[in-house]
């Protein structure tokens, strides 16, 4: 980047981690902040697409990958109301002979660590943690974010702010002017559990399972290298809960799942204990940018997780931008900026509408589940891989 100072990326999750490994790859120096003292992921795993595994493994994170998570041969999508199979759509090697690049299940916790260990070995990187932000201001050299840091007043200096922060963003609803996240009436219950005996209640160790039924559907798979399996139930409800990220009752996913098949009720059985998350989105008219502020992942584009995306578009978004920051072209930064949010907003409210649609045929919105599972059906498996060419075969010089 030609500018002498630092990009300044606010969160340290999986967008912001991803962005200033892409950036210091390409000699760009960074300036990480987040709130939290430690960085421990909450949730449980998340499916990582080729659109997204494949910028990871250019990283040179493949082996990493590997190493705790896992690639499934499968994904099954069976009835919620009678078990019945309705779809077997191959993944596995098919996935890596039809896109070059691994379909993978994983931990979120064991892909934050990975990026956080290969951040780690950066020099351009400056990681700093329990920073409590109290100003940002933007002049015509830059930008300049002050905050608290273990009770010492702290001062960074950056060419570009990168809000990537979360669904409930600061930097969003402070610089962008964007409003406050919004609740989609939907809950997701998640949970994991050790896989030992759980495979001969009829599940397969190595295929990704999915069962819709009305107002509710589950997915699970294994994480770990095998040795959890990982549950995300999410359910029609409202949210009533002080918090977004709460214990939850399992009487109540119990009773949510009481008339559904037998193996479901034995898998939502099996663990201890869950937490709940209010399902929510950025709202739809959030500005990208303003000035030498831009917005990436759920910051800007939180979306519902029906077609399994919200992390793939994060990591999208920050190749894309590292990218676009790395580049010597002599631009204007906001105009480049404003060309990057101009081609990611196409592509990511594309996906953003795909999920609600999804969301919609999964739990019954108006979709009798006989004339579901029958289109799915004559779909079939090749050309439901067919539609999907258009999410997993992105790649970053492409679209």
């Amino acid at each position: 980047m030609p500018d002498h100072l630092p990009v300044v990326v606010v969160g340290a999750g999986i967008a912001g981690l991803t962005l200033s490994l892409c950036l210091a790859r390409a000699g760009v120096r960074v300036t990480v902040i987040d709130k939290a003292p430690e960085l421990r992921e909450v949730g449980a795993g998340l499916q990582l697409s080729p659109n997204a595994s494949s910028i990871l493994f250019h990283l040179g994170l493949g082996s990493a990958l590997d190493a705790t998570g896992m690639r499934p041969e499968a994904v099954t999508i069976r009835d919620g109301a009678s078990g019945r199979l309705i779809l077997r759509m191959p993944l596995g090697e098919a996935m890596v002979e039809r896109y070059g690049a691994p379909y993978i299940v994983i931990h979120r916790a064991d892909l934050q660590g990975t990026l956080l260990a290969a951040v780690e070995q950066e020099p351009r990187v400056a990681l700093h943690l329990g920073v409590r932000i109290t100003s940002i201001a933007e002049d015509a050299a830059g930008v300049v974010v002050e905050g608290m840091e273990a009770d010492q007043q702290v001062r960074f200096e950056g060419s570009v702010l990168v809000g990537a922060d979360g669904v409930r963003s600061m930097v969003r609803e402070t610089v962008t002017g964007g409003g406050p996240a919004r609740y989609t009436g939907r809950t997701a219950w998640r949970a994991t559990f050790e896989a030992e005996g759980f495979f001969a209640q009829s599940f397969r160790h190595n295929e990704t399972g999915l069962w819709l039924g009305r107002h509710a559907h589950l997915v699970h798979y294994a994480i770990d290298a095998g040795r959890e399996i990982n549950l995300v139930a999410a359910i029609d409800d409202a949210w009533n809960e002080d918090g977004w990220d709460v214990p939850g009752d399992p009487a109540q996913i119990q009773a949510a799942f009481r008339d559904w098949p037998e193996p479901v009720r034995k898998l939502i059985a099996m663990p201890d204990s869950w937490r709940k998350w209010a399902l929510c989105e950025a709202p739809r008219d959030t500005p990208w940018t303003k000035g030498r502020t831009v917005l990436i992942g759920d910051a800007v584009h939180g979306m519902p997780p029906f077609v399994a995306q919200g992390a793939a578009m994060a990591i999208e978004d920050a190749r894309v931008l590292a990218g676009v920051l790395a580049a010597d072209s002599g631009d204007d930064i906001e105009e480049r900026l404003g060309l990057f949010a101009e081609g990611r907003k196409a592509r990511t409210d594309k996906v953003a509408s795909a999920a609600r649609r999804n969301g919609l045929i999964y739990h019954l919105g108006g979709v009798p589940a006989k004339a579901r599972n029958l289109g799915m059906r004559m779909l079939g498996a090749e050309r439901l891989a067919d539609n999907m060419d258009w999410i997993y075969g992105w790649r970053p010089l492409e679209g």
